[in-house]
């Protein structure tokens, strides 16, 4: 098929991106080339930047696709952008959305295709949630064939997975594990949650590549262990060969603390326990079945972050923020 990816070397696409090569597809990458060096020789590359519709139309003349899968839309513009750049231009679009747009609070711990969206606690899923809308209305008023999916907590070997982190990702929290120090886990660690290693993740998405009866519909993709974020931040300390020093602290204590957004990321999202079913995807993708485990995973990720330097981003900032919330939460402790 020629299969065009509009980003596709992000967390989430690069796995997908290489599996596509690897099966022989005639793929091509628009972006702005920041991430194109570990790409497979036979992808093609289309440097340019997405918000310039004209310049991305004149270097789309005359183009035609199987599928457009879109990774870097988030807010309604975007998707209305691209309806009309590839409306009657390609025979599939494929939408990444997110699993945060389920709702919240939400009424039961199973999630499928047909919990209700919406969550009053973040902007970035009330966005995901009104791109659905316009993208599922141009396929019933206009016949596009959209296709939705909505990833959960995705990782990579790049990232740790991670339920409290700052600005500059996960390797502060890694570094504060592997030298001993307190690190904050949300709640008391016991809420469930479940991560997905971006390679399961493609398998998922590749199947429903040019799948007919995915046209019109949404679907899930996530692994089906779920597992409480003490398992999560323990199998990090054991990657490491550490002792782990877990403290705990309310979701809504660590977004009353400003600073940073945990009102989206935290009650909005990862600290609610949620179980997904993924019966929808395997109808159509009967071969579908996340074999990378939570523990397997993080160990794998954890190593190549050690070695690989470019990977440890230092963060200061949140290194203090955490001993300034911890010295605080203790001195109210100490006041009851």
């Amino acid at each position: 098929m020629r299969i065009l990816f509009i980003g596709g070397t992000g967390t989430i696409s690069m796995a997908i991106t290489r599996l596509l090569a690897k099966q022989g597809h005639e793929l091509y990458l628009l972006n702005r080339g920041n991430r194109n060096q570990d790409l497979p020789e036979t992808v093609h590359l289309i440097q340019a930047d997405i918000e310039n519709e004209q310049d991305i139309a004149e270097k789309l003349q005359g183009m035609s696709f199987d599928c457009v899968g879109e990774f870097i839309g988030f807010v309604p513009s975007q998707v209305e952008r691209d309806f009309r750049l590839f409306r009657g231009k390609t025979r599939q679009y494929i939408y990444i959305s997110s699993a945060s747009a389920y709702q919240k609070p939400p009424t039961g711990y199973i999630i499928t295709e047909e919990t209700p969206l919406t969550n009053p606690f973040w902007e970035y899923s009330r966005n995901k949630i009104a791109c659905e809308d316009y993208l599922m209305a141009r396929y019933r008023e206009d016949g596009f064939p959209v296709t939705i999916v909505r990833p959960s907590h995705t990782y990579d070997e790049r990232s740790v997975p991670l339920g409290v982190h700052g600005n500059g990702g996960s390797w502060q929290v890694v570094k504060r594990i592997r030298e001993g120090k307190k690190v904050i886990i949300h709640g008391d660690g016991t809420s469930l949650w479940t991560i997905t290693h971006n390679s399961d993740f493609a398998k998922g998405y590749v199947g429903l590549v040019g799948n007919e009866k995915a046209i019109g519909e949404a679907f899930q993709i996530t692994s089906d262990e779920s597992v409480s974020w003490n398992e999560i931040y323990q199998a990090i300390a054991d990657a490491l060969g550490v002792k782990l020093d877990p403290y705990y602290i309310s979701s809504q204590t660590l977004a009353d603390m400003g600073n940073y957004d945990f009102i989206g990321s935290l009650i909005g999202d990862k600290s609610n326990s949620v179980v997904f079913d993924n019966a929808k995807l395997k109808s159509l993708v009967p071969g579908f079945k996340a074999e990378v485990s939570v523990k397997e995973g993080i160990k794998n990720t954890v190593n190549y972050v050690l070695s690989h330097p470019e990977c440890q981003n230092e963060d200061p900032e949140f290194d203090a923020w955490c001993d300034k919330v911890i010295d605080a939460v203790e001195k109210m402790k100490k006041m009851l």
